[in-house]
């Protein structure tokens, strides 16, 4: 085995959630570019979004440097993970080698982009409709994960990306999912949060549903909630949710 190799631990079923994870409790993000001048690479932050299977979303302007960069060369790489008290390299990251694809208005990927993104990011409305501002995705081709000291990974798209007719199908009720349960179900989504993700505040909301779990955002926090099993369409989603739900009451 070449001497670069045995600090890669074999990739397993709990790096795969820890890079999903990370990806989709993402709020910013590192976007590395190549410049067109020089082709040297350039690094800037960007607020992040998920498509429901899975691929990142942005959301720039045509003014800024980077999204000439991915124009001219689609070639890009994506760092999440948010670090936290103490040193800053003990915390779980995760690198994303990606092709930038540029959405085109009116189209059904650009409308799913939209919606997801703006959920997560709110005030984005005041400037998303802006004639120089575009969504892109950024299709992932293979990843690195860094779990914390001597905790190295690779991964490809397969092990980060959802795949089969489950994506369409959630996609398809998401909005309307999303909606009720906010508007409805407020007490239940604070019960998530508590019991699922081991949140300790209250005043939580949904802001997007995918086959395999949640996001639930408070203020500037997110966390992931990760359903039982898998669903395949809104009727098993409802199910499940209900399910979870009722644990509240066998507990009390």
């Amino acid at each position: 085995m070449p001497e670069k190799d045995k600090v890669i631990r074999d990739t397993d079923e709990e790096s795969i959630r820890l890079a999903r994870t990370l990806l989709r409790t993402a709020r910013y993000g590192a976007l590395a570019s190549l410049d067109p001048g020089t082709g040297a690479p350039f690094a800037s932050r960007v607020a992040v979004a998920t498509e429901v299977a899975g691929d990142p979303i942005i959301l720039v302007s045509q003014l800024s440097e980077h999204t000439g960069a991915i124009l001219a060369d689609p070639r890009c790489s994506l760092l999440v993970g948010e670090p936290g008290s103490g040193d800053p390299l003990a915390y779980a990251r995760v690198t994303l080698a990606c092709q930038a694809e540029r959405l085109e208005r009116g189209t059904p990927g650009n409308d799913m982009a939209s919606r997801r993104y703006l959920n997560r990011h709110p005030k984005a409305r005041l400037y998303a409709g802006f004639g120089d501002f575009s969504f892109f995705r950024l299709r992932i081709g293979k990843a690195s994960l860094n779990g914390g000291f001597g905790k190295a990974y690779r991964l490809d798209r397969d092990d980060i990306v959802l795949k089969g007719p489950a994506v369409a199908a959630i996609a398809a009720g998401e909005q309307s999912a999303l909606d009720h349960m906010n508007a409805d179900h407020a007490a239940a989504l604070d019960f998530y949060a508590r019991q699922f993700a081991g949140a300790a505040d209250t005043g939580w909301h949904v802001v997007a549903i995918d086959p395999e779990g949640m996001e639930l955002q408070r203020s500037d926090t997110t966390r992931r909630v990760y359903f039982p099993a898998q669903v395949g369409d809104p009727f098993e989603l409802r199910k499940i949710l209900v399910g979870m739900a009722a644990t509240r009451d066998r507990s009390q």
